[in-house]
């Protein structure tokens, strides 16, 4: 006799299981979209800072790319951000029609003081779970990670 863990999930489990998830992207998402209003942030505003601070500097067409806009729109996200202070364009040395984004200090900052919040949010799941539950969900989280980093479009 096989025990329940020795098995995979039947779909009516999955189906429990995307219920959870979304429970807990509404509940992590009002928490961030709070924090982005005080700094003016759109979501896709933040998506687009958090790639810059953990993957660097990047061209217009790249960021067009990655945020599945137009180039005009993904130059209109840019623009907004930088009257913020929160990227900077530079022209590239040999093409200076092209241009590269980065973050800002301020830029880095928000993205730093919204990780920090979300480390505090998690750190209140994790005091709810045993030592051994804490490192499992680690464990799962890593691998849905490396699943979610791997994927192309």
């Amino acid at each position: 006799m096989t025990s329940e863990t020795d098995r995979p999930l039947n779909q009516e489990e999955v189906g429990s299981l995307a219920d959870i998830i979304m429970v807990m992207q509404r509940r992590f998402m009002a928490n961030l979209i709070g924090e982005l209003a005080r700094g003016r942030v759109s979501f896709p505003q933040f998506f687009l800072l958090g790639h810059l601070c953990s993957q660097g500097p990047i061209g217009m067409s790249r960021i067009a790319e990655l945020m599945n806009h137009s180039t005009p729109a993904a130059t209109g996200l840019v623009q907004r951000l930088e009257k913020l202070g929160y990227v900077r364009r530079t022209p590239e040395k040999v093409d200076r029609r092209k241009v590269t984004v980065s973050t800002t200090p301020k830029g880095v900052r928000l993205v730093e003081g919204i990780r920090q919040g979300m480390i505090g949010n998690l750190d209140k799941v994790m005091g709810r779970l045993e030592p051994g539950e804490q490192h499992a969900w680690l464990d799962i989280y890593k691998k849905i990670h490396e699943y979610c980093t791997s994927c192309h479009r």
